[in-house]
Parts: structure tokens; C-alpha cells; sequence
């Protein structure tokens, strides 16, 4: 799959989404979240694909929102088809049903790293720098920094980003826990495919429903992970296909309550 400014990959069971504005450090545009949204679309319906790699091309992972983008939205657009938009991407990107793998093959900055803090695995080249920018421009996170990295990382370290500005390497972003190992300058892929290999050998069924456990425990998404749980658990229910039945029959169930 090709689109403009993103690069879709499958390799067997894992699909590889490249952010594709090199000569930008892969900042975040409009057309690029819609892209990034359509490829999801794409990669959440292909029954074959058991783990996502999110990478990006050249030297950076992503610098985050591109301010040339944003940074003359009237409040309410900047609201709406900036702040919003973005924020249902990112959720989306946090709750697919495979496990996402984020190969950081340079700097994660802002939105940039709000994007990878929504995988489950984050991957860093050594040279990769990380942090929080938004208040050096008057701007706070909008894309889930103060609310999902909370939840992932802890308040302190997101406040230290935040309020004070710090920026982290990636030895110390390991050590804080951001990410989850380190690699050498020009690596990450190799790393990052063999992780996801390993991840692609496992039930598919038991990921996706750990992935929900997971949520349900961190407290980051209770409402939709259980609703999801219990839908896939009555799916599989003789009563539903017996409702189903009498539906098109339009006769009264006959519920066994089987399991």
C-alpha cells in the first residue's frame, strides 16, 4: 500500500507503517494524520497481520505537529480538525487489536512521541532524543501527552517533559522507563522486526484480549475494553446464534445458555 506521506508495508503477518516527510523530521500535517487514519483502517480489517511497526523515514521518528500546519488555525479549527482529530487518530493507534511496535529510528518529540507512546512496545536508536516541547511555544500536549503517558509512564516523568522542559536521551528514557530498549544508529528495524516476529508466533485471539486486559487494568480505556470483551464472549455463544435464528425465522429464541 502507497499513500502520500506514509509508506505501508506487509511482510507476512506484520505490517510496517513509515511516516514519509524525511525532509519535514516526519512532522505531522493534516493530510498526513488523514493518511495515517486510512492506513489504519486498512491494517485494523487484514485478518493476516498479527503485529504493526510504526517507524519513519530518514533521521527522525516524527518532531511532532507540524506548526506550519497548525500554527495559523483560528482557535476553533485549531480545536476541532487539529486538537480533536488527532486525539480520535492517536486512540485509534493505542487500540488496535494487534500490537504495535514503535521503532524510533531518531527524535520523538511532542506529538511525535505522543504518537509512539500510543504502541505497546517502544523501540529507540541510541542517538534518538525525547521529550515534551509544547510549553516552550505556549502550547501544551493535545494529542494524549498529559493523559495517556500519565497512564504509561508516570505523572513525574511527563512533568518533568512538560512543566520543565527536559529532554531525554534515550539511555535515560530506558532507565524512566519511555521506552522499552535501546539499539544502535541504524538498527532499529532489524530489532523491532525480530520483536515482532517473536509477537507474530503467538495466539492472535489471546493477544488481542490481553490487549483489552491490559487496558482495563491501567485504567486507560475500562468503558470500551469490557463492552469488547463481553461482545467477543457472547459472539461466541450458542444464544447468539439461536437469537440470530429465531430473528430470521421471526419465532421466539429457544436461549440453552450455552457457552
Amino acid at each position: 500500500m502507497a499513500e502520500p506521506r506514509i509508506r505501508v508495508d506487509i511482510d507476512g503477518a506484520i505490517a510496517i507503517l513509515t511516516l514519509e516527510r524525511p525532509d519535514k523530521l516526519n512532522a505531522l500535517d493534516l493530510d498526513t494524520l488523514k493518511a495515517l487514519s486510512r492506513a489504519l483502517d486498512d491494517i485494523e480489517t487484514d485478518a493476516s497481520i498479527r503485529v504493526l511497526i510504526l517507524t519513519g523515514s530518514g533521521k527522525a521518528f516524527s518532531a511532532g505537529g507540524d506548526i506550519a500546519a497548525w500554527g495559523g488555525m483560528q482557535p476553533q479549527e485549531f480545536g476541532h480538525q487539529w486538537v480533536r482529530f488527532g486525539h480520535r487518530l492517536f486512540e485509534r493507534l493505542a487500540t488496535m487489536r494487534m500490537p504495535v511496535i514503535a521503532a524510533m529510528n531518531g527524535h520523538a518529540l511532542g506529538g511525535g512521541l505522543e504518537l509512539a507512546g500510543c504502541a505497546d512496545i517502544r523501540i529507540a536508536e541510541r542517538q534518538a532524543k525525547i521529550g515534551l516541547p509544547e510549553t516552550s511555544l505556549g502550547m501544551v500536549p493535545g494529542w494524549s501527552g498529559t493523559q495517556r503517558l500519565v497512564h504509561r509512564f508516570g505523572s513525574q516523568i511527563v512533568r518533568r517533559m512538560v512543566l520543565g522542559g527536559e529532554m531525554f536521551t534515550a539511555e535515560q528514557a530506558l532507565a524512566e522507563g519511555i521506552v522499552d530498549a535501546i539499539c544502535e544508529t541504524g538498527t532499529v528495524m532489524e530489532t523491532a522486526r525480530a520483536y515482532a516476529a517473536r509477537v507474530a508466533t503467538r495466539g492472535p485471539a489471546a493477544l488481542e484480549i490481553s490487549k483489552l486486559m491490559l487496558a482495563v487494568a491501567s485504567g486507560e480505556d475500562n468503558g470500551t475494553a469490557v463492552e469488547a470483551l463481553g461482545s467477543i464472549l457472547a459472539a461466541k455463544t450458542g444464544d447468539l446464534a439461536e437469537g440470530v435464528a429465531a430473528f430470521k425465522a421471526k419465532r421466539p429464541a429457544d436461549f440453552k445458555g450455552e457457552w
